[in-house]
């Protein structure tokens, strides 16, 4: 806690000063381009990954980057979705695994969660994608983990294209939607090109994504 409240003060004494207009000018509004919908990890930051400035993401965090199906009792994830859309007007939502998830890495090898029901009864939302990853062989479990990573970011997506904010502006033309896995160890994003539904190399032809 030290070092967080060390870190703080620094940030007011030297940081704050020099980007005052930046805060000046975000103190009575927001217009976030993009939700970026991440895993809570904190090997994971969006505004660092991206170099983006305070007030350019609209950011969702939890266990597994996941979005539950809309439903009768939408919860936060959903409210947050639809206020991104709706209210903020963003033109581009990206989901966002990483590279070693613990989350994916307990669906994927069935590990025992009894001493977290709470943990356990979010992680289903990812049963679709443990659906696919179970029908395939691999040769080591890190292999297993990195696919189930990948496969829940494609059925997160599925998920969210029930919302029905962003069911009308897809359909409306007024929004993209991305699915990312990011590499902790690497820096390398991998996204899901929708064409061919495989995961390519973001760094390799970046204009794909801007379709």
């Amino acid at each position: 806690m030290k070092d967080i409240v060390k870190g703080f003060l620094s940030f007011q004494e030297n940081v704050f000063p020099e980007r005052r207009e930046l805060f000046k000018g975000l103190a009575s509004s927001q217009s976030p381009k993009a939700l970026f919908i991440s895993c809570s990890d904190s090997r994971l930051v969006p505004e660092l990954v991206t170099q983006q400035e305070p007030g350019q993401l609209f950011v969702i965090r939890n266990a597994g980057n996941i979005v539950p199906s809309f439903g009768p009792e939408p919860g936060g994830v959903s409210a947050t979705i639809e206020y991104a859309v709706l209210a903020l007007g963003v033109s581009d939502i990206i989901i966002c695994g990483h590279s070693n998830c613990g989350a994916m890495k307990a669906v994927a090898t069935c590990q025992c969660l009894d001493n977290m029901p709470a943990v356990s009864h979010w992680l289903r939302y990812a049963d679709a994608a443990k659906s696919v990853i179970e029908e395939k062989h691999y040769a080591s479990e890190e292999d297993k983990v990195n696919a189930m990573v990948q496969e829940n970011v494609i059925a997160q997506l599925y998920n969210i294209r029930t919302h029905p904010s962003v069911a009308v502006a897809l359909r409306n033309g007024a929004i993209r939607l991305h699915g990312w896995v990011y590499d902790i160890e690497s820096g390398v994003i991998q996204a899901l090109e929708h064409k061919s539904e495989r995961f390519v190399l973001l760094s390799e032809n970046p204009e794909t994504f801007f379709e």
